[in-house]
Formats: structure tokens, C-alpha cells, sequence
């Protein structure tokens, strides 16, 4: 795949079904749908232009709360020296739920690992064996210092609520590699949702089929079913699939004469889609979240024989089995919204940090592992993301506040330069201060690689013509391998 330029002015459109297409496919059943959609890549296909595709289908794995680089990945020896020291600012800035306290070193001993020589602290012993495989931005800054806005820019380019998703986009963009998985999919902790709670994975002004598929899963019963309600309970004998057939086609009859009267409207078309999906699913999400069927040394990889990793495990584990078998976009989340049990620090960093590294730290390396055994590598690209940092300074007496100044991502995989690090924070790691980068920047570079300009992936609403990156952006090619740098 190629790069496409999507507008509202162009043919690209073309390669989702219109209003009629979509009814006749529903008219014509499952094997119409398949049809559309095959047509619809190869229409897709034939708008290609510019750079190849590096990358086929993506991870990201997202820390809800905002996860403190100076405790993790950004090792700032000054603040040992200045420990206890009030040098933060006087007034509390917005955002912050404290007036800053003194300078607070990290209770956590850092060393150097790899080839690289990358600092790593000591609360993620199994990624920091890996660090020569992936790429650090060490820059990473936002608009916001709270979680909501900073988890809507993180994942949508926008401080508001109304604008799609990055999964969104690229399901808009490239649409699916198989007819019977969804495109984009979301793996919520088993603790709750995040900040914004769906919001975060919304299509926007996009049709509504490209919102993110939200699929809470659960460790597997002796049924091995670890989506809720894939099928009928055992105790209602007359749910079975021709009575389902039945009920199809009479819905399929009362959806067609209601989406005469509503042709403006992208809901039903998509709620359509997700019902012949589930149809589908039925068939196909038995086996691709059948872990069971996982040999011994591969579920104990991810951390599932560990209480403490399982769930995160579980759902990594699923991640890669799903982009295996065609879905494009996962996301992973570790953390619900809220004060605790997620990454939001703010009582105490010794106690709150290490829970929430152990519980990602295996299986993260499991994850990245496993996707090279599976030749997955070449193709895939996982991302590690959070929507901010934390301070250098000490909320209460070892808590970190919020701090939108300077926080760390990293990638790997497929079309990612290994073994650097771009970017720089302050002597504290408050402020980024060498090589910035926004999320703009990771979002051109991720379309990038997926062969799509930032700049020509358009929509127009409102009149205005819309895009992931707004009006900003600029491809981070010292991270890519072999880079184009006469891209934009």
C-alpha cells in the first residue's frame, strides 16, 4: 500500500460503499459484503502514489495516567544532587492539582543496557533488554497538563472531544486487510476504560464504521470464551444460528426502509456493518482468542502463569494473534481513568509506580518477542505512548503531579531505526528542550510508514479541510530506517 490522498474533492471516497452500495450489500447478504469490500482495496489500491508502505498493521499500547519518564526511561542524575530543594515554581501552574514541592530524585536505581547504552530504570528489568530493537523520543511534549484533553490529543491531535482517532483515520484511510476481524480494535483494561472513556476511540466526522471496536475480554472459562456474549447462553435452547438467519433478514428489511429517510446519517450504515461483522465474528473470534490453544512457553512469556501480569498479558497476547490474522490498528490500555490503578502517580511514586510496571513490563517484552517468531516483525510496528509526564518536583511529599513539559514514547518495528534516541529534556526532565516532538509529529511519521501523507489524508467539514495532524506535523526521519528526507 501505497501513500493515498484522501479528500472530500477526490475519488477516494470511492472506496467506501455509498449509501445504495451499502443496501445492496445488505440485500445481498454476506457474500455482497465481501464483494464491496474486496472492491473497495483494490479501488483503494489504484489511488496509491508517492513512498511504499513500511507498515501494514500497528500496536500501540497506551500508559492512562501519564507515566513519569524520570522514573522509567529518562535518567536525570541532577535531581539526586538537588534533592530537597525548592526550585520549582512559586505559583501553581495549570493543570497541576498541587503547588509544586521540592526537587524529588527517583527512588528507582537506573543502569545502562544494550549496545546503545540506553539508561532504563529499574522498574522495567525485561524491556530494558531490549532497548537495541527500538526507538526512544525523549521530547515528547503537549498542550495540556490534564488528562482528558492530553488523552484526546494523544490519540486524536485535538485538545477537544469531535475529531477521530488515529485508528479511525487509518481504518478511513486503508480499511481492512480481512473481511471476518474488525479493522480497529480496543483491548480495555479490565479495570475500566479511560479518561474520555469512548470518546477516545471515536470516528468523529468520519463514518461511524470506523470507530474503534471495543472488545472487553476476560480470562478464558472452560469454554475458552473470552469475549462476553459471542454466543447465546446455553440456558435459551431456540437461540440458534437459523433463527439468527430469520432475524437477519427481517432486520435487514426494517434497516433498508429506515435508511431511505436518513441518508445523511453514517450510524445506521455502521451499525449495519457491525451487525454483519458479529455475524462473521461468530465464526472467526473463537479461534483468534482461543490463547488456550497457545503452546506453554508462549503464554508464560506474556506473564499469564502471574497474576500480577495476566490481564495486560492476556489482552498483548491477543494483539498480536489479532494482527496476525488481519486486523490493521490495536490498541492496548493499561490503566482506567481516575486516581488510582493506572499510571497517575500522585501519592506516592515508590509505592504506585512499581504495580503498574510489573504488571506491562513482561508481557510488553512477551509482545515484542513474540511478533519477530511470528515474522510479524517486517510488517508491524508497536508504539508505547502516554498522554504526559509527571514532575520533577514532589507532590505532597512523594507523588509527582502532572507535567504536559516533557514525557517519553517509543517505537519498533517495521520501518523503525533501532537502538537511538531523539530528543532531550531539561537537567530535571520538566521542560523537552532539544528536538521536540509533539504528537503531531508521531502521528505524520506513523502515517508515514503506513504510506500516507500527513498532509494529503483530508476530509472536509465545516469547510475546513480536516486532518490528523491539523495544521502541524513534520515526519521524525532520524527515527525511521532508511529515511526518505526529502519527504515531508
Amino acid at each position: 500500500m501505497q501513500d493515498i490522498e484522501a479528500t472530500s474533492h477526490s475519488g477516494f471516497e470511492q472506496q467506501l460503499p455509498n449509501r445504495r452500495q451499502a443496501l445492496a450489500c445488505v440485500g445481498g447478504g454476506f457474500a455482497g459484503v465481501a464483494l464491496s469490500q474486496l472492491l473497495a482495496r483494490e479501488s483503494a489500491a489504484s489511488e496509491t502514489s508517492h513512498r511504499p508502505a513500511k507498515v501494514k498493521r500497528v500496536i500501540q499500547l497506551f500508559m492512562t495516567g501519564g507515566a513519569s519518564p524520570m522514573d522509567t526511561f529518562d535518567y536525570k542524575p541532577e535531581l539526586e544532587r538537588l534533592h530537597g530543594q525548592m526550585l520549582g515554581p512559586k505559583e501553581k501552574p495549570e493543570g497541576f492539582t498541587a503547588p509544586a514541592g521540592a526537587i524529588m530524585k527517583s527512588p528507582f536505581p537506573f543502569a545502562q543496557h544494550g549496545q546503545c547504552g540506553r539508561w532504563v530504570s529499574s522498574v522495567f528489568p525485561e524491556q530494558a533488554k531490549l532497548v537495541d530493537e527500538m526507538a526512544f523520543l525523549m521530547a515528547m511534549t503537549t498542550k495540556t497538563n490534564v488528562h482528558g484533553p492530553g488523552t484526546y490529543m494523544m490519540n486524536s491531535g485535538f485538545l477537544l472531544p469531535g475529531f477521530p482517532c488515529m485508528g479511525a483515520w487509518i481504518s478511513y484511510a486503508l480499511g481492512n486487510i480481512a473481511d471476518n476481524l474488525p479493522t480497529f480494535v480496543v483491548l480495555p483494561d479490565a479495570k475500566g476504560l479511560p479518561y474520555n472513556q469512548r470518546a477516545c476511540f471515536s470516528s468523529g466526522f468520519l463514518p461511524a464504521v470506523h470507530q474503534g471496536t471495543v472488545i472487553p475480554t476476560k480470562a478464558p472459562t472452560q469454554s475458552n470464551q473470552s469475549i462476553a456474549d459471542l454466543f447465546a447462553n446455553e440456558k435459551y435452547p431456540f437461540a440458534k444460528r437459523s433463527a439468527d438467519e430469520d432475524s437477519l433478514k427481517l432486520l435487514q428489511k426494517l434497516n433498508h426502509e429506515h435508511a431511505k429517510t436518513r441518508s445523511d446519517d453514517s450510524r445506521l450504515e455502521a451499525r449495519i456493518a457491525s451487525y454483519q461483522l458479529a455475524a462473521k465474528m461468530q465464526l472467526s473470534a473463537p479461534e483468534a482468542f482461543n490463547i488456550a490453544s497457545e503452546p506453554e512457553h508462549i503464554r508464560k512469556s506474556y506473564g499469564l502463569d502471574q497474576p500480577a501480569t495476566e490481564d495486560f498479558g492476556r489482552r498483548c497476547l491477543l494483539a498480536a494473534r489479532l494482527v496476525e490474522r488481519g486486523t490493521r490498528f490495536v490498541q492496548v490500555w493499561s490503566g482506567p481513568q481516575g486516581a488510582t490503578g493506572n499510571w497517575d502517580n500522585h501519592g506516592n511514586i515508590l509505592t504506585e509506580l512499581p504495580p503498574m510496571a510489573l504488571s506491562v513490563d513482561r508481557p510488553i517484552a512477551g509482545l515484542l518477542r513474540d511478533l519477530k517468531a511470528r515474522g510479524l516483525a517486517d510488517d508491524t510496528l508497536v508504539i508505547w505512548s502516554t498522554e504526559f509526564g509527571r514532575t520533577p518536583f514532589a507532590q505532597g511529599s512523594l507523588g509527582r503531579d502532572h507535567n504536559g513539559g516533557s514525557f517519553v514514547n517509543w517505537l519498533w518495528g517495521a520501518g523503525i531505526k533501532p537502538g537511538i534516541a531523539i530528543g532531550q529534556s531539561d537537567d530535571w526532565g520538566y521542560q523537552a528542550v532539544e528536538n521536540k516532538t509533539y504528537c503531531y509529529d508521531l502521528h505524520a511519521t506513523i502515517l508515514h510508514l503506513l504510506g500516507i501523507d500527513h498532509e494529503k489524508l483530508t476530509v472536509r467539514q465545516n469547510g475546513i479541510d480536516r486532518r490528523l495532524t491539523d495544521v502541524h506535523g513534520n515526519v521524525i526521519h532520524a527515527v525511521l530506517e532508511n529515511p526518505n528526507t526529502s519527504g515531508k
